[in-house]
C-alpha cells in the first residue's frame, strides 16, 4: 500500500527519532513537502519529574528552528504550544492515543498552525483537516516510544544527576567500569545536624534539609555541576574539565565554576537562615570544601544493586577537608589545588595535617569567610 510520505515516515522511521523536537521537525518538513500548508508545530509531552510537569517543542516552518518551552508542576497549567500557534496562524491540535487512567491531559498533544491557504479559503480544509488526523493516528506508536524514553531519561536525570543518567542510557551498566576524569569536588554538610534531628519533628527536618539542599545544590546546578550523592545532610558534587578545552584551561574553568557555587551556596544559606530566624527556628551552620584531583566515576556495588558515583584520593581529600570546617571556625575551606587554579583572590590558612592523608595540605578560605 502506498501512503503519503509523513505517513509512512511514521510507520518506519519516527520511533528512531533522536529526540521529540528531531520528530517534529521531521514530520514538520515533509508534511510541507507533501502540500500541507504549515506555518509551525507544537509538540507537548508530560513528564515524570519533580520540577518540570511538562515539555513543549515549537517548530517554525519558517526557518526550520525548534525551541523548548517548560511548564514547571507548581505553576499554574498553561498551553504553551497553543498560544505559540495561535499567533501563527489557525489552529488544530489532537491529543494522542488513549488516556492513561482517566488523564487525558497525560497523552502526547500535537498540533499545527496554518499558513496561507491561498484563493482566500483557509489553511485547514477537510482535505488538511483528514491528512492531520491521519498524521495522528500513525503518530500514536512512535510518540508513545519517545514518551517512555523522555519519561526514563527525566527519572534517570533526577535520582543520577545529567552527566550520570547519560552515562547509564549509553548503557555503561557493567559492575567495576568507568573514566578517569579531572574535576573540581565540593563537599558540604551541616554543622550539629545529629542533635537538630533528635529536637526536630521528622517532617520538619525533611523540609529543613530540602531548603538547605536547594541552596547548595540550587548553586552547583547554575554553575556546571553535578550532585552525585546526597548522604543524610551530606552532600558530594563535581564539576568535570570540559573535554573540548586545553588542559590548563579546563583545569581553571572547572575551579573557578566550583569557586562561585560555593560563594552562591554560602550566600543561599545565609538567606535561608534570615527566613529561619525570623520564624524562631534556629540557624543552619554548614561546611563545604572544594578540592582539585582526578577521580574514578563509574559503576560501584554489588551484583545486582550498583551505584554511580566517584571514588579515589581525591574525594577523599575533600571529604576530610570539610570536616576541618568547625575546627577552624570556617563555612568553606579550598584545598591548595584549587587555589593553584584559580585568579580569585583567597585567604591563606596554612598548612594543614588531614586524617587518613599522608602529605599536609595547604588550606585557603574565601575573603568574605
Amino acid at each position: 500500500m502506498d501512503l503519503p510520505s509523513p505517513l509512512a515516515w511514521l510507520v518506519d522511521e519516527a520511533a528512531a527519532s533522536p529526540g521529540p523536537e528531531r520528530f517534529l521537525a521531521e514530520l514538520g518538513r515533509r508534511l510541507l513537502a507533501d502540500g500541507l500548508p504549515l506555518s509551525g508545530g507544537a509538540l507537548t509531552l508530560s513528564v515524570p519529574h519533580p520540577i518540570i510537569a511538562r515539555r513543549t517543542w515549537l517548530w517554525r516552518a519558517e526557518t526550520g528552528a525548534v525551541i523548548e518551552a517548560l511548564a514547571f508542576a507548581a505553576a499554574p497549567q498553561n498551553e504553551a504550544g497553543r498560544e505559540w500557534l495561535a499567533g501563527l496562524g489557525p489552529v488544530w491540535e489532537e491529543r494522542i492515543g488513549p488516556a492513561r487512567d482517566n488523564q487525558a491531559s497525560d497523552c502526547p498533544l500535537l498540533g499545527w498552525a496554518g499558513g496561507a491557504g491561498g484563493a482566500g479559503r483557509s489553511a485547514f480544509g477537510p482535505a488538511e483537516i483528514g491528512l492531520l488526523r491521519e498524521v495522528a493516528r500513525f503518530a500514536a506508536a512512535p510518540l508513545a516510544a519517545l514518551a517512555a524514553r523522555e519519561a526514563r531519561s527525566a527519572l534517570l536525570e533526577a535520582y543520577l544527576g545529567r552527566r550520570s543518567a547519560a552515562r547509564v542510557q549509553a548503557g555503561a551498566l557493567a559492575r567495576g567500569t568507568g573514566e578517569t576524569i579531572r574535576a573540581a569536588l565540593l563537599c558540604a554538610d551541616l554543622r550539629d545536624f545529629t542533635a537538630l534531628s533528635e529536637a526536630t519533628e521528622p517532617h520538619a527536618m525533611i523540609a529543613t534539609l530540602d531548603a538547605y539542599f536547594d541552596r547548595v545544590a540550587g548553586a552547583v546546578h547554575a554553575f556546571g555541576g553535578e550532585v552525585l550523592k546526597f548522604i543524610g545532610d551530606g552532600v558530594l558534587a563535581i564539576f568535570p574539565v570540559a573535554a573540548a578545552a586545553g588542559e590548563a584551561q579546563g583545569d581553571r574553568e572547572a575551579c573557578e565554576a566550583a569557586l562561585r557555587a560555593v560563594a552562591a551556596s554560602r550566600a543561599g544559606m545565609v538567606h535561608l537562615d534570615q527566613l529561619r530566624q525570623a520564624q524562631g527556628l534556629a540557624a543552619l551552620p554548614f561546611g563545604a570544601a572544594l578540592h582539585f584531583g582526578e577521580i574514578l566515576w563509574g559503576n560501584i556495588g554489588a551484583a545486582d544493586r550498583l551505584d554511580f558515583t566517584a571514588i579515589g584520593p581525591a574525594v577523599n581529600l575533600v571529604s576530610r577537608l570539610e570536616g576541618l570546617c568547625k575546627p577552624l571556625g570556617r563555612t568553606v575551606l579550598i584545598s591548595g589545588a584549587v587555589a593553584a587554579n584559580t585568579a580569585t583572590t583567597l585567604t591563606p590558612l596554612g598548612e594543614h595535617s588531614l586524617r587518613g592523608i599522608a602529605d599536609p595540605c595547604a588550606v585557603f578560605t574565601l575573603r568574605e569567610d
